[in-house]
């Protein structure tokens, strides 16, 4: 009896059945392992999280975020000068946030990028390694910010500061006063006092919620610098640079109590050009074309600037989201509508107005990138270990809130705030924007400058806000201008 055809069918059939077995596995520790890791029943998972290292984070060739071995079968984290960097690296010991939580499958090697690439060192039981990233962070600049918000935000209050480049979106700075080391709660991630720093960290002291960075994540009445805005509104409705507006007291409707200006002559002083009155900051006149668009005009025509978004800068990493409210809801749970007094303060950026400096950095950005906000976004590149590429940001436009004209007649009257303005001490800084000074009583100010740079040509967009006595263009400018200097050495 011939038994060559019985035998070859059954190893047909046997083969048939390996590669099969090989499919399978393949299928659910590559395209399946991230779902698998992260399911709540496999009990390997945080028995497991910290056996391998993570990726690195780097910034302008500086790693910023490594591994080190706490014994021979865990790992945890370091994090370089990690105060200045934690509002954009975060956090991670298990649990994470920022960007170590937005990329942490890339960042541990189980996103399906790695797997799929590697799927035979995943057959034979080769654990695959986590990718390294590149932000899109200017460290020397990063550095810059942190020191001088620390340096002039007053005792117990807070500041933060952002950077992005107009045409792209990439966000070049993202610093916040006070901050946090992630270095006492991740380098050893299974330490009690790991975890009773976080919990310290996490009640704050007054105001200041360390974990909370205040660039992305906490918002701010945003002041004078909220002209830009209405500015771009009034252009929008028909107004231009000569249109003659009111900058005499303004006298609220509904307290009889005046919306001083911070001087009284000048542009200020009766009468002047739309133009002249935004260069010098008239509250008055500002209240009043508040007051004539009504509050519903106001909160319609922010969201196309990104107010009541909350933007997502990187996946599950969101800004908090700024707000031009028509109503609140107060402390007994009644709806207040928004009157005609609160509105006049809206249109200066107080009243029930916030803003992260995020939103106002892209609300310049569309006044210096022709009417287009790109989409921020923090992470440049991701690389496996051997080097190719599994991850590479894709520049999108978020919005297009105004008109190119109307952006290059905003470009211009940007300009004349330090030239002729409330911030000529900023001349010869190559910077131009919108001072801002939002009371707080009893407490200190938030005092804001919102611009672009270099002056002619922007390629930047920012937004600084610190807290304390005094105003914006003397408080928080000239940091615009020192981190400015550092980003336009590139």
């Amino acid at each position: 009896m011939n038994m060559d055809k019985p035998i070859r069918r059954v190893a047909i059939f046997a083969l048939l059945l390996i590669f099969g077995l090989m499919a399978q596995v393949n299928y659910m520790q590559g395209s399946q392992a991230e779902d698998l890791r992260t399911d709540a029943n496999n009990p390997r998972l945080y028995s497991d999280i910290f056996k391998t290292p993570r990726g690195q984070i780097s910034a302008g060739g500086e790693v910023l975020v490594s591994s080190k071995e706490i014994d021979e079968e865990e790992y945890g984290r370091v994090y370089k000068d990690g105060a200045i960097f934690a509002p954009v690296t975060g956090y991670f010991r298990g649990g994470a946030t920022g960007v170590e939580n937005a990329y942490s499958a890339l960042l541990s090697g189980d996103d399906s990028r790695i797997t799929n690439q590697r799927w035979f060192d995943t057959f034979i039981g080769k654990e695959a390694e986590g990718a390294d990233l590149e932000l899109s962070i200017d460290p020397r600049a990063q550095r810059t910010a942190y020191e001088q918000l620390k340096r002039a935000t007053a005792p117990g209050r807070r500041g933060g500061a952002v950077v992005m480049d107009v045409e792209t979106g990439a966000i070049k700075v993202a610093a916040s006063f006070p901050s946090f080391d992630p270095n006492e709660v991740a380098n050893d991630p299974r330490s009690d006092e790991g975890a009773k720093r976080l919990e310290q960290l996490a009640k704050g002291e007054g105001v200041q919620r360390p974990l909370v960075d205040n660039a992305i994540s906490q918002t701010f009445p945003p002041g004078s610098s909220f002209k830009v805005l209405m500015a771009a509104l009034g252009l929008a409705d028909g107004m231009d640079r000569n249109t003659p507006v009111d900058t005499s007291d303004l006298i609220l409707p509904e307290s009889n109590i005046p919306l001083p200006d911070s001087h009284e002559h000048g542009a200020c002083g009766g009468r002047a050009p739309l133009r002249a009155a935004f260069v010098e900051s008239c509250n008055s006149s500002f209240g009043r074309m508040a007051m004539e668009l009504t509050i519903q005009k106001l909160h319609d025509g922010s969201e196309k600037f990104g107010f009541g978004d909350r933007v997502e800068v990187e996946p599950n990493f969101f800004a908090a989201e700024s707000s031009v409210p028509v109503e609140v809801t107060d402390a007994e749970g009644n709806v207040i509508k928004t009157g005609q007094d609160a509105t006049a303060r809206s249109g200066i950026g107080q009243e029930n107005v916030r803003s992260t400096p995020l939103q106002m950095a892209m609300v310049a950005a569309a006044v210096a990138n022709d009417g287009v906000i790109m989409k921020p976004y923090l992470v440049e590149k991701g690389r496996a270990q051997d080097q190719s590429e599994v991850y590479s940001a894709d520049p999108q436009e978020y919005k297009k809130p105004m008109s190119k004209d109307d952006a290059k007649e905003l470009q211009d009257w940007m300009r004349g705030v330090v030239t002729e303005g409330t911030a000529t001490n900023l001349q010869g800084r190559n910077i131009a924007g919108k001072t801002g000074t939002a009371e707080q009583t009893p407490f200190p100010n938030a005092r804001w400058f919102v611009g672009f740079s270099p002056m002619e040509d922007p390629k930047y967009a920012f937004a600084v806000m610190t807290e304390g006595a005094g105003s914006g263009g003397t408080a928080a400018g000239p940091i615009a201008a020192q981190i400015m200097a550092q980003v336009l050495k590139q």
